[in-house]
């Protein structure tokens, strides 16, 4: 009898029963079937597991280029490789700089960005679109050719930092670099020549000197003149050296675009003299270096470099002798050889200012370094009048009384303005008297207002005339106000009230020099304006 015929023959209650337990037989089937499944796959990832961890590691190499025949070229380590590469791999994914996986064989079997790490190096050449020429040091001396990794893109020029892979072969990122270093600034607003007043016969020369060689270079080649590398501005503090030296880069730039008919962009180089000065050994030295390093780059770019130093005095100052340490003894030969260096200063002119030129190392004002020395002096009466001329506009509000008084004619009040200030001015009075010098020549010499004139001087007195109109409109807002000449003459006597303390006799002979009088002339210095009659010994030098 069959099994099928045996469960018929069964009654409901039996066959019930009989068909529940070929259903638990059933599902416990299953589930250890399942059970079996679960085991072999966690077999299988053990297995895999355990085949990872006893293979071989993968190394790691930088890729080069790709050769003619399929293959590629590898850096690795210290040498090179001609390598073959796993056809899963696509040759577009292999660029130069990226990283590659190598196995046993040293075949490419898989690709990688590239390193995140290495060093920065500035680019001194680009060779051609595979090779760049980078710096090792701060001079540009020592150079070396590595290769132009893919992801530095189209907009590399000389002058550039590059990041180059710890192996040292590939340039692999240009690294954004900051064009203002803190020791120096380059955004200065542009000064037109006709910005600065009284300094004609000095701003003249200076054209001379620094822009025609520029502007005509061809003549200066037939006469075998090369254009000079340094300039040296000095006189009394405020008249207008920092301002010539301003207007000098933007203005060269301005006439050499014109002359070759396309712009020429200047780079002007402030230097902070004090920010130099540095405590740690071979430090400011380093800043010297570099300071030129970036001056010979611009220029080669195709800029017109000028390096501007203020208050030259506080960097390069006469060295001492003997076991005395002055940081001077290192940072003068270091400026030294800069400007005499091997490589080209072309297009780079270097402009000191000092109000004491007599502390400046001489071997940085000899000829060949710092080949002119211009004047600037403290303006005359008519080089005055020109400079209240630039800060008197015509813009500047009149008072309503002086111009009903020119029948409301601006510039003939604002002429009349200026005039009646520079007479002020130049009155030889009583209360115009500023200082007694008593001479070696027994004889008296009174220094009057006018003898201490500068153009930031009358700047000022310009700018307290109108800060005192400024408070009348605010007193007054519903009437109009202006500059008067009362305002101006106001302004004198408070500026020079305000000046009249004068130095000691251990600074005499400092102070003499600064307001441009030679202290070996003066036996002693008293000062008038009203103040108690105290004669001071200068320094017998």
């Amino acid at each position: 009898m069959s099994l099928i015929e045996e469960l018929r023959a069964l009654d409901s209650s039996d066959r019930l029963k009989f068909e529940n337990q070929l259903f638990a037989l059933r599902t416990e089937i299953e589930h250890l079937e399942k059970d079996d499944a679960e085991r072999d796959a966690l077999i299988a990832q053990y297995a895999e597991a355990y085949e990872k961890l006893t293979a071989p590691a993968n190394r790691i190499g930088t890729f080069l280029e790709h050769l003619s025949d399929g293959r590629v070229l590898i850096a690795q380590g210290e040498g090179e490789l001609i390598a073959l590469v796993d056809p899963k791999v696509e040759p577009d994914d292999l660029k130069t700089g990226c990283r590659v996986v190598l196995n046993d064989a040293y075949a490419v079997l898989d690709w990688m960005p590239a390193h995140g790490g290495g060093s920065h190096f500035r680019v001194v050449d680009v060779v051609d679109d595979l090779r760049l020429k980078i710096a090792m040091d701060a001079t540009g001396s020592t150079s070396r050719i590595v290769w132009r990794g893919a992801e530095i893109g189209e907009g590399l020029q000389v002058g550039d930092d590059v990041r180059v892979e710890p192996g040292g072969r590939v340039a692999v990122e240009l690294v954004p670099s900051k064009e203002t270093q803190d020791y120096f600034v380059e955004e200065v607003e542009p000064v037109e020549w006709a910005d600065i007043g009284g300094q004609n016969e000095a701003i003249s020369l200076i054209r001379e000197t620094i822009e025609h060689p520029l502007l005509y270079p061809e003549i200066y080649a037939r006469f075998g003149k090369k254009p000079i590398k340094g300039v040296l501005l000095f006189g009394p503090p405020g008249c207008g050296k920092t301002l010539i030296g301003k207007a000098i880069a933007h203005n060269l730039a301005k006439e050499y675009s014109a002359r070759v008919g396309y712009e020429v962009k200047d780079y002007f180089m402030h230097i902070s003299g004090p920010k130099i000065l540095n405590m740690w050994l071979g430090e400011s030295e380093r800043m010297v270096r570099e300071i030129f390093s970036t001056a010979r780059t611009k220029a080669k770019q195709g800029r017109l470099v000028v390096i501007f130093i203020d208050e030259a005095e506080s960097l390069l100052r006469t060295r001492s002798s003997g076991r005395q340490l002055n940081i001077s003894n290192t940072i003068v030969p270091q400026f030294c050889a800069e400007l005499d260096g091997m490589v080209s200063l072309d297009n780079v002119v270097i402009v000191l200012t000092s109000n004491r030129p007599d502390f400046i190392d001489p071997a940085i004002l000899r000829p060949e370094r710092i080949d002119r020395k211009v004047k600037i002096s403290r303006p005359d009466r008519d080089a005055s009048q020109a400079i209240l001329g630039i800060h008197l506009t015509p813009e500047t509000p009149i008072d309503p009384a002086l111009l009903k008084e020119w029948r409301d004619e601006p510039e003939c009040a604002r002429m009349a303005l200026i005039e009646a200030t520079i007479t002020e001015l130049w009155r030889e009075a009583k209360d115009t008297e500023f200082l007694q010098l008593t001479e070696r020549s027994s004889g008296q010499r009174t220094l009057y207002w006018h003898d201490l004139v500068s153009g930031a001087l009358l700047k000022s007195v310009v700018d307290r005339a109108k800060e005192m109109a400024i408070r009348r409109a605010i007193a007054e807002p519903d009437v109009l106000h202006g500059v008067s000449v009362d305002d101006l003459k106001t302004a004198l006597v408070n500026e020079f009230r305000e000046n009249e303390i004068f130095p000691r006799s251990d600074a005499t002979g400092d102070w003499l020099k600064l307001i441009d009088i030679e202290p070996e002339q003066i036996v002693s210095v008293r000062p008038l304006a009203g103040r108690p009659a105290r004669a001071t010994k200068t320094d017998v030098i």
